[in-house]
């Protein structure tokens, strides 16, 4: 008893009739020596094999993952995504063959007509059946792989823009820059208007005589002081630290390769509307095992391909576009920032946005050791007044002892001095009291 049911699927299944006797001429065994069923035969017939070991271990092991190779061709014609991945696409491409390989492959089978190809041959000699494979490959790819591709550019360009925008709205990376310039300026003795911001990076090098502290300390130290509204900074900026860990040289170069791709995709759909205009005007037409769907897939496929390339085409000139914006941009900030234009030329995003968030980075690690120290502090300074042996707790006890006795001395003076007349409260209720009668009741007159 299972949860589908009391009985396998098997004793459920409807009878099937079959034409016993065409099965036994289609499959009947034409050699009187050999008998082979078709249920349980086992003959042993060598295979083929003309590649190298190596190559054929890659092939075989690529077979495993992929589905079997007479699904390969009617699936690369449709570019179906339900049958081959992006995975799939790539170990294709590594198993394209070569002519040297099919031409092996040809002489190998033409001399044995009788004997099978061994898998990795047999896979070999079906791709190689396709025109233009690996064009098609290609073509597949790219539309593929575009959205990725231009996601990786578009990406570190939003965190650059929002890395400036972030600058310059967090004011406590204002606060920083005008107590370091002021810092700066009364230890050099000079009047400077600002600084390049990679000295940031060096605040933390330079220590007092004294403490030995690290300058960033005291300027930590003081902002808490001047502006205890500030932040951390780290937590400000959080798009400068991803600007920081992207190659914008790396960015550019991405783009002028996918722009580069693009270009190469249209010139290999050329080359497959030519391959095909050539083979429905030749007199010769193949034969086509799949049943005359190779055509009809073909006509998906071109009917597709120029609508997918057209936006990509579309869309790349706009990533163009935003890219050069950005990068205009953030060469306007660095001006904003007080850069001469040959620093800017020489400065690159990456540097600049690395500079900035391993200074916020170390700020808020001395921010929190600073505010640490400070409540440990106040925990002890607290504690300590609760120790009767401090003199901060003798102080206090001395205090409330003094102000005990004259309290003390005060109530023993109102107790002391006698009322000199006695004032009767107005406020307080009278009490009434019966009048004695000393006669009795035989005082009183009767009548006789």
């Amino acid at each position: 008893m299972t949860r589908f049911g009391t009985q396998t699927i098997w004793a459920g299944l409807e009878p099937v009739h079959l034409d016993t006797n065409r099965l036994q001429y289609l499959f009947e065994s034409k050699s009187k020596g050999a008998c082979f069923s078709v249920v349980s035969g086992q003959r042993k017939q060598t295979s083929i094999s003309v590649l190298g070991m190596k190559r054929s271990n890659i092939i075989t092991i690529a077979l495993s993952s992929l589905p079997p190779p007479r699904l390969l061709p009617p699936a690369i014609y449709s570019m179906d995504g339900s049958v081959l991945d992006r995975e799939d696409v790539q170990r294709l491409q590594a198993l394209t063959p070569t002519e040297e390989e099919l031409c092996l492959i040809h002489e190998a089978k033409a001399q044995n007509p009788h004997s099978t190809l061994a898998p990795a041959e047999c896979c070999l000699l079906a791709l190689g059946e396709i025109p233009h494979l690996s064009s098609r490959l290609q073509l597949w790819a790219f539309t593929l792989d575009y959205d990725s591709l231009e996601r990786e550019i578009a990406e570190p360009l939003f965190n650059l823009k929002l890395a400036m925008e972030q600058l310059v709205a967090s004011q406590t990376f204002r606060y920083v820059l005008a107590t370091v310039l002021a810092i700066g300026n009364f230890l050099n003795g000079c009047k400077a208007r600002g600084f390049e911001l990679s000295y940031l990076g060096k605040l933390s090098q330079v220590r007092d005589t004294h403490s030995r502290q690290p300058l960033l300390h005291h300027v930590c130290a003081l902002l808490l002081q001047l502006y205890p509204q500030s932040s951390d900074l780290y937590s400000d900026i959080t798009s400068v630290t991803k600007a920081g860990k992207c190659d914008y040289s790396l960015v550019k170069s991405n783009l002028a390769h996918l722009e580069a791709m693009c270009k190469a995709s249209w010139e290999q759909l050329k080359v497959l509307d030519k391959a095909e205009e050539k083979r429905k005007g030749g007199k010769v037409v193949k034969k086509r095992s799949a049943g005359g769907e190779d055509q009809a897939l073909e006509g998906a496929l071109r009917h597709r391909l120029p609508k997918i390339l057209k936006e990509c085409e579309d869309r790349l000139k706009v990533l163009r576009a935003v890219h050069r914006r950005v990068i205009n941009r953030f060469h306007s900030f660095l001006l904003f920032l007080g850069y001469s234009r040959a620093m800017v030329r020489g400065t690159t995003a990456e540097d600049f946005c690395r500079t900035i968030s391993n200074f916020s980075l170390e700020f808020r690690s001395v921010r929190q050791n600073i505010l640490s120290q400070n409540e440990r502090e106040k925990h002890k300074s607290g504690a300590e007044s609760l120790r009767p042996n401090t003199p901060a707790a003798q102080r206090k006890l001395q205090a409330s002892q003094t102000q005990e006795n004259d309290e003390h001395h005060r109530l023993e003076e109102v107790l002391r001095t006698p009322e000199a007349t006695p004032r009767l409260d107005g406020t307080l209720p009278r009490s009434r009291r019966r009048m004695n009668d000393t006669g009795g009741p035989s005082s009183r007159g009767l009548k006789w």
